[in-house]
């Protein structure tokens, strides 16, 4: 049976936690290696970890996670195996192509069964993966050749066009989130195989969704909610948690309805957390971006974590990025942490959060969180 969680206690059980980790983008640049032959040459991707990690390690510390070995974080392998191309630009992230041109289209294609081991790039990553085993005996190396949520994933294979579906042939997309949902499910069950791992995980699952946030409020109940379900059903008995970008307020009250235990809204300019914790009862994260660095100063940067804590957040996150590994950065981070820190040994012993509003200073209590994202009112900032 899937866990529901109570929420009239869920926030308040979930406490207040932080964290910082150093991700593969941190690798490459303190290393040198450019992305492109990261992602594309298994030499160069073990070069990037066997001499990364102790770099990372030396210059933020213990407090700073650093990313497990894994194959290279691609998200688009799921779509890959159906047929969309992955490219490669210098410079740049992985992208892919669109490759149904309708949803009748769709359908058809994934009704038909997909060897996923022997189809797209998967046959090339599972050696590259064998490579990096080989590389660092007795460590366990993840495979990140991965897939997204449903709305996200239908955008994948279909493009802009999937938006007007929506609205000229809602029953059609209804069926076409369906069986792509289906076929999500597939594709996790080979990598679970490849894992080692069972594919419904009674512990819990997470699901990654940044385009269901396109999707009008209205239709969330039809197009989102279903298959977020379905998606969660076939993934795991216990927790659900999900990270999705640029939800707004109206839509937030959904996140309830699919039963989420965590929320990650990650990078969202239409929120704050004053906005999501009026808005729904789930316990949520509250990310400090790499951009968001370039204009805060230390103070800022603690004023942030203790603000977000007294506004409901249940925990703050950052992540090490290409842009940080410098000496600037490293300050900012050690504040995000001691703040981090603070703050959470402060409601652990049960301190009001109110009074952890007050942790922050004059003037970042009057900053955060007007401006972040135009958001004015009570929690907003304004010094008590």
């Amino acid at each position: 049976m899937t866990v529901r969680p109570d929420y009239t206690t869920a926030r308040e059980n979930a406490g207040f936690g932080w964290s910082v980790g150093g991700g593969q983008g941190a690798l490459r640049e303190l290393t040198g290696v450019p992305i492109r032959e990261f992602n594309l040459d298994p030499d160069a991707c073990i070069d990037a970890y066997r001499r990364g990690r102790p770099m990372i390690r030396e210059m933020f510390g213990e407090d700073v996670g650093i990313s497990g070995l894994a194959t290279p974080a691609i998200s688009y392998g799921h779509v890959n195996c159906l047929g969309s191309e992955l490219l490669f630009p210098e410079g740049g992230e992985v992208a892919q192509t669109h490759i149904y041109g309708s949803l009748e289209e769709g359908i058809e294609a994934l009704r038909e069964p997909v060897d996923w081991a022997h189809t797209g790039m998967a046959p090339f990553y599972l050696e590259f993966r064998e490579k990096m085993m080989e590389a660092f005996p007795g460590e366990s190396v993840g495979f990140s050749f991965g897939l997204e949520g449903p709305l996200t994933t239908a955008y994948e294979v279909r493009g802009d066009g999937f938006f007007a579906d929506i609205m000229d042939a809602p029953e059609l997309a209804c069926e076409f989130l369906e069986v792509l949902t289906d076929s999500i499910l597939d594709f996790h069950g080979f990598t679970s195989a490849v894992r080692g791992a069972e594919p419904v995980n009674p512990h819990g699952a997470g699901m990654c969704d940044d385009l269901s946030s396109i999707v009008p409020p209205r239709l969330f109940p039809k197009l989102v909610v279903p298959y977020w379900d379905q998606y969660f059903c076939g993934m795991t008995t216990g927790r659900r948690s999900a990270h999705v970008e640029d939800l707004r307020p109206a839509q937030l009250h959904f996140l309830e309805d699919v039963g989420l235990s965590y929320y990650d809204p990650s990078i969202s300019p239409q929120l704050a957390p004053p906005i999501i914790a009026e808005n729904c009862r789930v316990p949520f994260a509250w990310r400090m971006g790499s951009f968001h660095y370039r204009d805060m100063s230390v103070q800022e940067v603690e004023d942030f974590v203790f603000l977000a804590c007294a506004d409901g957040a249940s925990s703050v996150t950052t992540h090490v990025a290409e842009t940080m590994c410098n000496e600037e950065r490293i300050s900012q981070v050690e504040a995000f942490i001691r703040a981090g820190k603070e703050a959470k040994t402060l409601v652990a012993d049960g301190c009001p959060r109110e009074e952890i509003r007050q942790r922050a200073s004059e003037e970042g209590r009057a900053k955060l969180w007007d401006g972040w994202c135009g958001y004015k009112g009570v929690g907003s900032g304004v010094p008590l």
